[in-house]
């Protein structure tokens, strides 16, 4: 389909399309929602607390950090940056997007900026790839479902969470490197994938093991977007010269 066709779609179909796309990412968050919310109640925050984290910061793994870092008697400041750390990717997914955006109203991008969370990303990546408008109607029938099912089950982890003993006993814990692995891998068809993959695991992996932990993930993202930007390659047709 081309762009043409896709503008005169109506808004409530777009919507519903990103809708049902967004089933098996509503699958995925499950379980994230559900750790969160007893991790949360585990490192004493209240029911009421855990949900309003949920709601009002939507921050997936940085939230996990957060809630880790305020039981820990260290400075505000190590705290806040800690968590610009972890969340430092989404500058870069808001500045890869936000080049598609300028059909969108100042509004809309407040907002669509707010749900700009990882499968989020993703999922506008391909979409884009297709040469498919980044319709603000799609994005949301996409983000809604993904947002709400998190504040939900964060409500249900906090509730019920104190029922597993210990989350390290059944692998719970695993489940987000697994889900970002499984991110990184939804773009191995891309040039230079491996390459930057490479780039930004050794560089992680160095920065773990010198600076520590979270700026291993800032670092390790930077290296990769450097390699990727240094060694971009040519489009087709196009001619390259020194």
């Amino acid at each position: 389909m081309t762009a043409d066709t896709y503008a005169g779609r109506r808004p409530s179909s777009d919507f519903l399309r990103g809708a049902r796309q967004s089933v098996p990412i509503v699958l995925a968050v499950v379980p994230f929602g559900l750790l969160f919310g007893a991790l949360a109640v585990e490192h004493g925050l209240s029911t009421f607390e855990a949900i309003l984290m949920s709601a009002t910061l939507y921050a997936g793994a940085s939230q996990m950090v957060g809630i880790d870092l305020f039981s820990s008697r260290i400075a505000p400041w190590v705290v806040v940056l800690s968590i610009v750390a972890v969340n430092f990717r989404h500058v870069l997914y808001s500045a890869t997007i936000g080049r598609y955006l300028d059909h969108w109203t100042p509004l809309q991008r407040a907002v669509g900026f707010f749900f700009l969370v990882d499968p989020q990303f993703a999922e506008a990546e391909r979409r884009m790839e297709r040469s498919e408008p980044l319709s603000f109607a799609w994005y949301m029938g996409l983000a809604l479902p993904v947002y709400l099912c998190w504040v939900g089950e964060t409500w249900l982890g906090a509730l019920f969470g104190q029922l597993i003993p210990d989350t390290h006993t059944f692998g719970i814990d695993f489940i987000l490197p697994i889900y970002f692995l499984a991110l990184v891998m939804s773009f191995r068809k891309r040039p230079l994938w491996l390459p930057v993959v490479a780039i930004s695991a050794v560089a992680s992996i160095i920065a773990y093991r010198t600076v520590g932990s979270p700026w291993h993930v800032s670092i390790g993202a930077l290296a990769g977007v450097f390699f990727g930007a240094l060694f971009t390659p040519a489009k087709p047709g196009k001619e390259t010269g020194i």
